[in-house]
């Protein structure tokens, strides 16, 4: 973001994952620097393990809380196949952070009719020229908790935007609940590390 004014990021995911959870400390940590954040959020199927979608807006002054259409700067995705579908999302000089995590709806799961896209990270990266694949549900597994991809990716991007550091530490220890902290942290500094250039 250093040499943009404006910053518009895209989370999905599928309900549970944190999505939610996500576009509320970047929002935050923005805000702390002296950015101005709108947001907007969908997440009416969230309980059902359906798609959850995040619109953060951040930059000097922000006006609406929904991105356009191609116009998003970062899209982080929890999810393989969602990132795949969001990508027409992003402009095309934008970075894609996706998960390799893959969830396979209950609607494929039962029904004839619906299939799950294979191989959506490599599709991925045929559609966009700037797409960035983190083994989340790895990491998580090392780090001893699963549910920790949302704040793995948050490191990731964090490399992407002038945020201080401490300051995503501020926001991580406010957000989170007390005993999660540690392991909270340790998963942001792991997804900080992961070279996106």
């Amino acid at each position: 973001m250093t040499d943009k004014n404006n910053f518009n990021i895209l989370i999905v995911g599928v309900g549970g994952q944190g999505v939610l959870l996500a576009s509320e400390v970047i929002s935050e940590a923005a805000i702390r620097h002296g950015l101005d954040v709108k947001k907007s959020e969908v997440h009416g199927m969230s309980q059902r393990g359906g798609v959850v979608t995040s619109h953060v807006k951040i930059g000097p002054k922000v006006y609406s809380p929904t991105i356009e259409y191609g116009q998003a700067d970062a899209l982080i995705s929890f999810e393989q196949a969602e990132g795949l579908r969001a990508l027409d999302w992003m402009k095309k000089d934008g970075v894609a952070i996706i998960s390799t995590t893959t969830l396979v709806p209950a609607i494929v799961t039962s029904s004839r009719k619906f299939t799950y896209p294979e191989n959506a990270i490599e599709r991925a990266g045929t559609k966009a020229a700037n797409v960035r694949t983190v083994e989340g549900d790895k990491i998580a597994a090392e780090l001893g908790n699963p549910r920790l991809v949302n704040t793995i990716l948050l490191g990731v991007l964090s490399n992407h935007l002038p945020i201080k550091d401490e300051v995503w530490t501020d926001v991580i220890k406010s957000k989170v609940k007390e005993r999660f902290v540690d392991i909270n942290l340790q998963a942001f500094k792991r997804g900080k590390e992961i070279n996106t250039d």
